[in-house]
Protein backbone atom coordinates (compact mmCIF):
# COMPACT_ATOMS: atom_id res chain seq x y z
CA UNK A 1 0.00 0.00 0.00
CA UNK A 2 2.81 2.72 0.75
CA UNK A 3 4.21 1.71 -2.43
CA UNK A 4 1.12 2.63 -4.23
CA UNK A 5 0.83 5.88 -2.38
CA UNK A 6 4.62 6.61 -3.31
CA UNK A 7 3.97 5.83 -6.88
CA UNK A 8 0.30 8.22 -7.21
CA UNK A 9 2.66 11.22 -5.07
CA UNK A 10 5.74 10.74 -7.29
CA UNK A 11 4.16 10.33 -10.67
CA UNK A 12 0.67 10.23 -11.31
CA UNK A 13 -0.19 13.43 -9.44
CA UNK A 14 2.85 15.53 -10.95
CA UNK A 15 1.61 14.09 -14.10
CA UNK A 16 -2.44 14.58 -13.61
CA UNK A 17 -1.41 18.35 -12.65
CA UNK A 18 0.66 18.62 -15.87
CA UNK A 19 -1.73 17.23 -18.03
CA UNK A 20 -5.04 18.69 -16.89
CA UNK A 21 -3.04 22.43 -16.58
CA UNK A 22 -1.78 22.01 -20.59
CA UNK A 23 -5.91 20.88 -21.44
CA UNK A 24 -7.74 23.70 -19.51
CA UNK A 25 -5.42 26.25 -20.87
CA UNK A 26 -5.31 24.65 -24.40
CA UNK A 27 -9.08 24.73 -24.49
CA UNK A 28 -9.23 27.79 -22.75
CA UNK A 29 -8.29 29.24 -25.86
CA UNK A 30 -11.06 27.80 -28.06
CA UNK A 31 -13.46 28.81 -25.12
CA UNK A 32 -12.84 32.51 -24.86
CA UNK A 33 -12.68 33.57 -28.65
CA UNK A 34 -15.99 31.31 -29.10
CA UNK A 35 -17.21 33.61 -26.77
CA UNK A 36 -15.47 36.55 -28.19
CA UNK A 37 -17.13 36.16 -31.47
CA UNK A 38 -20.37 35.08 -30.34
CA UNK A 39 -20.55 31.20 -30.92
CA UNK A 40 -22.49 29.25 -28.34
CA UNK A 41 -20.34 26.65 -26.37
CA UNK A 42 -22.09 23.64 -25.66
CA UNK A 43 -19.42 21.33 -23.69
CA UNK A 44 -15.93 22.15 -22.33
CA UNK A 45 -15.04 18.72 -21.67
CA UNK A 46 -11.25 17.07 -19.83
CA UNK A 47 -11.34 13.96 -22.08
CA UNK A 48 -12.38 12.56 -25.20
CA UNK A 49 -16.09 10.89 -25.30
CA UNK A 50 -17.74 9.10 -23.92
CA UNK A 51 -18.71 12.08 -21.17
CA UNK A 52 -18.37 10.55 -17.32
CA UNK A 53 -19.61 13.48 -15.39
CA UNK A 54 -19.90 17.14 -15.23
CA UNK A 55 -22.50 20.51 -14.50
CA UNK A 56 -24.15 22.79 -17.03
CA UNK A 57 -23.73 26.11 -16.21
CA UNK A 58 -25.58 28.48 -18.57
CA UNK A 59 -25.19 27.54 -22.49
CA UNK A 60 -22.36 25.26 -21.44
CA UNK A 61 -21.57 21.64 -20.08
CA UNK A 62 -17.98 21.44 -18.30
CA UNK A 63 -17.31 17.60 -18.42
CA UNK A 64 -15.09 15.01 -17.55
CA UNK A 65 -15.19 12.64 -20.43
CA UNK A 66 -13.52 8.89 -20.09
CA UNK A 67 -10.39 9.08 -22.51
CA UNK A 68 -8.28 10.91 -20.46
CA UNK A 69 -5.34 12.30 -23.03
CA UNK A 70 -6.90 15.76 -24.56
CA UNK A 71 -9.84 17.54 -24.06
CA UNK A 72 -12.00 19.32 -26.53
CA UNK A 73 -14.47 22.81 -26.37
CA UNK A 74 -18.02 21.80 -28.06
CA UNK A 75 -19.32 24.70 -30.43
CA UNK A 76 -22.79 24.80 -31.53
CA UNK A 77 -22.65 23.50 -35.46
CA UNK A 78 -19.57 22.11 -35.36
CA UNK A 79 -18.98 19.04 -35.99
CA UNK A 80 -15.77 17.86 -33.92
CA UNK A 81 -14.68 15.16 -31.38
CA UNK A 82 -17.90 14.88 -30.30
CA UNK A 83 -19.31 13.42 -33.87
CA UNK A 84 -22.73 15.26 -32.99
CA UNK A 85 -24.35 16.75 -35.71
CA UNK A 86 -28.02 17.43 -34.44
CA UNK A 87 -27.01 21.02 -33.58
CA UNK A 88 -26.32 22.18 -37.06
CA UNK A 89 -29.02 24.50 -37.69
CA UNK A 90 -27.74 27.22 -39.10
CA UNK A 91 -28.82 29.73 -35.89
CA UNK A 92 -26.32 33.18 -35.80
CA UNK A 93 -24.62 31.99 -32.72
CA UNK A 94 -23.63 28.80 -34.25
CA UNK A 95 -19.33 28.23 -35.46
CA UNK A 96 -20.79 27.36 -39.18
CA UNK A 97 -22.71 30.97 -39.36
CA UNK A 98 -19.78 32.73 -38.70
CA UNK A 99 -17.17 33.97 -41.52
CA UNK A 100 -14.09 31.79 -41.91
CA UNK A 101 -11.43 34.65 -40.40
CA UNK A 102 -13.37 34.11 -37.34
CA UNK A 103 -13.92 30.01 -37.34
CA UNK A 104 -9.83 30.07 -37.92
CA UNK A 105 -9.16 32.47 -35.43
CA UNK A 106 -10.88 30.00 -32.94
CA UNK A 107 -9.27 27.21 -34.36
CA UNK A 108 -5.85 28.73 -33.79
CA UNK A 109 -6.40 29.78 -30.01
CA UNK A 110 -5.71 26.54 -28.57
CA UNK A 111 -2.51 25.92 -30.03
CA UNK A 112 -2.14 30.13 -28.89
CA UNK A 113 -2.34 29.78 -25.53
CA UNK A 114 0.11 26.32 -25.67
CA UNK A 115 2.65 28.82 -26.63
CA UNK A 116 1.46 32.03 -24.12
CA UNK A 117 1.80 29.73 -21.46
CA UNK A 118 5.25 28.56 -22.07
CA UNK A 119 5.94 32.42 -22.21
CA UNK A 120 4.33 32.87 -19.02
CA UNK A 121 5.99 30.16 -16.99
CA UNK A 122 9.70 30.92 -18.88
CA UNK A 123 9.57 34.50 -17.90
CA UNK A 124 7.95 33.58 -14.46
CA UNK A 125 10.72 31.47 -13.68
CA UNK A 126 13.53 33.76 -14.67
CA UNK A 127 11.42 36.47 -12.75
CA UNK A 128 11.92 34.11 -9.53
CA UNK A 129 15.07 32.90 -9.82
CA UNK A 130 16.68 35.29 -11.91
CA UNK A 131 19.15 35.25 -14.99
CA UNK A 132 21.97 32.74 -15.32
CA UNK A 133 25.25 34.43 -16.26
CA UNK A 134 28.24 32.57 -16.85
CA UNK A 135 31.42 33.56 -14.80
CA UNK A 136 34.38 32.64 -17.42
CA UNK A 137 35.12 29.49 -19.15
CA UNK A 138 34.48 27.63 -16.16
CA UNK A 139 33.14 24.18 -16.23
CA UNK A 140 30.11 23.61 -14.35
CA UNK A 141 28.38 20.41 -15.22
CA UNK A 142 29.72 17.47 -16.98
CA UNK A 143 27.29 15.31 -18.24
CA UNK A 144 27.53 11.35 -17.99
CA UNK A 145 29.06 8.85 -20.76
CA UNK A 146 30.04 12.60 -22.71
CA UNK A 147 33.14 12.98 -24.92
CA UNK A 148 33.73 15.73 -21.98
CA UNK A 149 33.56 12.47 -18.98
CA UNK A 150 35.87 10.10 -21.10
CA UNK A 151 38.74 12.72 -21.00
CA UNK A 152 38.67 13.46 -17.36
CA UNK A 153 37.25 17.01 -16.79
CA UNK A 154 35.85 17.71 -13.83
CA UNK A 155 33.78 20.54 -12.37
CA UNK A 156 35.33 23.65 -11.30
CA UNK A 157 37.93 23.07 -14.08
CA UNK A 158 39.00 26.08 -16.27
CA UNK A 159 39.52 25.94 -19.82
CA UNK A 160 42.36 27.60 -21.26
CA UNK A 161 43.06 26.99 -25.14
CA UNK A 162 41.31 24.82 -27.84
CA UNK A 163 43.92 23.70 -30.43
CA UNK A 164 46.30 26.48 -28.96
CA UNK A 165 44.42 29.26 -29.65
CA UNK A 166 43.22 30.86 -25.96
CA UNK A 167 40.10 31.04 -24.78
CA UNK A 168 38.76 33.87 -22.70
CA UNK A 169 34.90 33.56 -22.25
CA UNK A 170 32.69 30.71 -21.98
CA UNK A 171 30.87 32.25 -25.58
CA UNK A 172 34.83 31.96 -27.05
CA UNK A 173 34.77 27.98 -26.19
CA UNK A 174 31.16 27.38 -27.32
CA UNK A 175 31.98 28.87 -31.18
CA UNK A 176 34.76 26.65 -31.47
CA UNK A 177 33.33 23.71 -30.16
CA UNK A 178 29.97 24.16 -32.03
CA UNK A 179 31.41 24.50 -35.45
CA UNK A 180 33.84 21.52 -35.00
CA UNK A 181 31.20 18.60 -34.75
CA UNK A 182 33.14 14.80 -35.56
CA UNK A 183 36.53 17.08 -35.56
CA UNK A 184 39.59 16.50 -33.11
CA UNK A 185 40.14 19.19 -31.07
CA UNK A 186 43.18 19.45 -28.39
CA UNK A 187 41.06 21.08 -25.16
CA UNK A 188 43.82 22.39 -22.49
CA UNK A 189 42.50 23.24 -19.03
CA UNK A 190 43.61 23.94 -15.44
CA UNK A 191 42.63 22.44 -12.02
CA UNK A 192 43.92 23.70 -8.98
CA UNK A 193 47.05 25.52 -10.74
CA UNK A 194 47.91 22.18 -12.35
CA UNK A 195 47.80 22.14 -16.35
CA UNK A 196 46.13 19.36 -18.20
CA UNK A 197 45.43 18.70 -22.09
CA UNK A 198 43.60 16.19 -23.89
CA UNK A 199 42.17 15.52 -27.75
CA UNK A 200 38.57 15.71 -27.62
CA UNK A 201 35.91 14.83 -30.61
CA UNK A 202 32.33 16.78 -30.30
CA UNK A 203 29.28 14.62 -30.81
CA UNK A 204 27.31 16.20 -33.43
CA UNK A 205 23.53 17.29 -31.59
CA UNK A 206 21.47 16.46 -34.16
CA UNK A 207 18.43 18.56 -32.82
CA UNK A 208 20.80 21.62 -32.19
CA UNK A 209 23.13 20.81 -35.60
CA UNK A 210 25.82 21.81 -33.36
CA UNK A 211 29.04 19.65 -32.21
CA UNK A 212 28.55 19.29 -28.56
CA UNK A 213 31.31 17.87 -25.45
CA UNK A 214 28.83 17.28 -22.86
CA UNK A 215 29.68 20.37 -20.45
CA UNK A 216 27.34 23.06 -19.18
CA UNK A 217 28.55 26.21 -17.47
CA UNK A 218 29.39 27.67 -14.14
CA UNK A 219 27.06 30.39 -13.48
CA UNK A 220 26.06 33.01 -10.99
CA UNK A 221 22.29 34.71 -10.35
CA UNK A 222 21.36 38.39 -10.81
CA UNK A 223 17.69 39.48 -10.35
CA UNK A 224 15.53 40.38 -13.17
CA UNK A 225 12.52 42.48 -13.56
CA UNK A 226 10.06 41.82 -14.84
CA UNK A 227 10.47 43.43 -18.35
CA UNK A 228 13.77 41.79 -18.58
CA UNK A 229 12.15 38.33 -17.93
CA UNK A 230 9.18 38.98 -19.89
CA UNK A 231 11.94 39.80 -22.60
CA UNK A 232 14.07 36.41 -21.98
CA UNK A 233 11.00 34.12 -21.53
CA UNK A 234 9.83 34.89 -25.17
CA UNK A 235 13.07 34.67 -26.85
CA UNK A 236 13.46 31.26 -24.77
CA UNK A 237 10.30 30.26 -25.55
CA UNK A 238 11.32 30.88 -29.37
CA UNK A 239 14.76 28.85 -29.03
CA UNK A 240 12.42 26.12 -27.91
CA UNK A 241 10.20 26.36 -31.08
CA UNK A 242 13.11 26.22 -33.34
CA UNK A 243 14.61 22.94 -31.28
CA UNK A 244 10.94 20.97 -31.36
CA UNK A 245 10.62 21.92 -34.94
CA UNK A 246 13.69 20.45 -35.75
CA UNK A 247 13.29 17.48 -33.75
CA UNK A 248 9.81 17.15 -35.31
CA UNK A 249 11.55 17.01 -38.31
CA UNK A 250 14.18 14.80 -37.69
CA UNK A 251 11.14 12.04 -36.35
CA UNK A 252 9.51 12.52 -39.49
CA UNK A 253 12.39 12.24 -42.28
CA UNK A 254 13.36 9.32 -40.13
CA UNK A 255 16.30 10.09 -38.76
CA UNK A 256 15.15 9.53 -35.43
CA UNK A 257 13.17 6.21 -34.97
CA UNK A 258 9.57 6.76 -34.10
CA UNK A 259 10.20 4.23 -31.07
CA UNK A 260 12.49 6.77 -29.04
CA UNK A 261 11.25 9.85 -30.48
CA UNK A 262 7.69 9.43 -29.13
CA UNK A 263 6.81 9.71 -25.47
CA UNK A 264 3.69 8.56 -24.34
CA UNK A 265 1.75 9.04 -20.80
CA UNK A 266 3.73 6.83 -19.23
CA UNK A 267 7.35 7.93 -20.14
CA UNK A 268 6.32 11.76 -19.41
CA UNK A 269 4.51 10.82 -16.08
CA UNK A 270 7.93 9.37 -15.39
CA UNK A 271 9.18 12.59 -16.30
CA UNK A 272 6.76 15.01 -14.49
CA UNK A 273 7.57 12.73 -11.33
CA UNK A 274 11.71 13.53 -11.85
CA UNK A 275 11.24 17.00 -12.56
CA UNK A 276 8.39 17.55 -9.37
CA UNK A 277 11.51 15.75 -7.34
CA UNK A 278 13.70 18.58 -7.95
CA UNK A 279 11.16 21.57 -7.03
CA UNK A 280 7.95 22.98 -8.61
CA UNK A 281 9.66 25.35 -10.69
CA UNK A 282 11.24 23.17 -12.45
CA UNK A 283 8.09 21.01 -12.77
CA UNK A 284 6.54 24.20 -14.04
CA UNK A 285 9.56 24.56 -16.49
CA UNK A 286 8.92 20.78 -18.01
CA UNK A 287 5.02 21.71 -18.02
CA UNK A 288 6.01 24.62 -20.13
CA UNK A 289 8.04 22.47 -22.29
CA UNK A 290 5.10 20.30 -22.84
CA UNK A 291 2.67 22.82 -23.51
CA UNK A 292 4.67 24.05 -26.26
CA UNK A 293 4.84 20.72 -27.74
CA UNK A 294 1.25 19.94 -27.18
CA UNK A 295 0.55 23.95 -29.39
CA UNK A 296 3.26 22.77 -32.57
CA UNK A 297 1.71 19.13 -32.87
CA UNK A 298 -2.27 20.83 -32.67
CA UNK A 299 -1.37 22.24 -35.86
CA UNK A 300 -0.39 19.47 -37.57
CA UNK A 301 -3.05 18.70 -40.18
CA UNK A 302 -4.50 15.82 -38.82
CA UNK A 303 -8.14 15.36 -38.44
CA UNK A 304 -9.09 15.57 -34.66
CA UNK A 305 -6.29 18.07 -34.07
CA UNK A 306 -6.84 21.90 -34.65
CA UNK A 307 -4.59 21.57 -37.48
CA UNK A 308 -6.97 19.36 -39.33
CA UNK A 309 -9.87 21.99 -38.78
CA UNK A 310 -7.69 24.84 -40.41
CA UNK A 311 -7.53 22.22 -43.27
CA UNK A 312 -11.12 22.59 -43.76
CA UNK A 313 -11.27 25.93 -43.01
CA UNK A 314 -8.57 26.39 -46.21
CA UNK A 315 -10.61 24.03 -48.16
CA UNK A 316 -13.50 25.68 -48.09
CA UNK A 317 -12.28 29.37 -48.74
CA UNK A 318 -10.87 27.43 -51.87
CA UNK A 319 -13.85 25.80 -52.90
CA UNK A 320 -16.23 28.39 -51.66
CA UNK A 321 -18.85 26.27 -50.16
CA UNK A 322 -18.41 24.25 -46.51
CA UNK A 323 -17.59 20.26 -46.83
CA UNK A 324 -20.41 17.85 -46.52
CA UNK A 325 -21.22 17.15 -42.92
CA UNK A 326 -20.87 13.63 -44.07
CA UNK A 327 -17.59 13.75 -45.29
CA UNK A 328 -16.45 15.94 -42.28
CA UNK A 329 -17.94 12.88 -40.01
CA UNK A 330 -15.97 10.14 -41.92
CA UNK A 331 -12.57 12.37 -41.97
CA UNK A 332 -13.46 13.30 -38.11
CA UNK A 333 -14.30 9.22 -37.05
CA UNK A 334 -11.39 7.74 -39.04
CA UNK A 335 -9.09 10.58 -37.35
CA UNK A 336 -10.67 9.49 -33.80
CA UNK A 337 -9.50 6.08 -34.80
CA UNK A 338 -6.27 6.89 -36.06
CA UNK A 339 -5.68 8.82 -32.78
CA UNK A 340 -6.74 6.04 -30.57
CA UNK A 341 -4.59 3.29 -32.15
CA UNK A 342 -1.12 6.04 -31.82
CA UNK A 343 -2.06 6.37 -28.43
CA UNK A 344 -1.95 2.29 -27.52
CA UNK A 345 1.34 2.32 -29.64
CA UNK A 346 3.06 5.05 -27.23
CA UNK A 347 1.65 3.35 -24.07
CA UNK A 348 3.17 0.14 -25.38
CA UNK A 349 5.87 1.74 -26.49
CA UNK A 350 6.54 3.40 -23.06
CA UNK A 351 6.40 0.29 -21.07
CA UNK A 352 8.81 -1.76 -23.46
CA UNK A 353 11.27 1.72 -23.08
CA UNK A 354 10.76 1.50 -19.35
CA UNK A 355 11.37 -2.22 -18.77
CA UNK A 356 14.30 -2.06 -21.22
Amino acid sequence: MAHIFQMFYSYILPFAFVLGLLIVVHELGHFLIAKLVGIRVERFSIGFPPRLFGKQIGDTDYCVSAVPFGGYVKMSGMIDESMDTDGIKGEPWEFMSKPIWMRSLVIFAGPAFNVLLTVIIFSASVYVTGIAETIGPIVGQVMKESPAESIGLHEGDIIKAIDGKPIETWNDMVMVIHAASDKELLLEWERNGEQFSSAVTPKLDKIQGVGLIGISPATEMRDAGIFESIAVGSRSTWNLIELVGRSFGLLFSGQVPFKEGLAGPVRIAQMAGDSAKTGFTNLMVFAAFLSLNLGILNLFPFPVLDGGHLVFLGIEAIIRRPLSVKLKMIVQQVGMAILLALMIFVIFNDFSQLFK
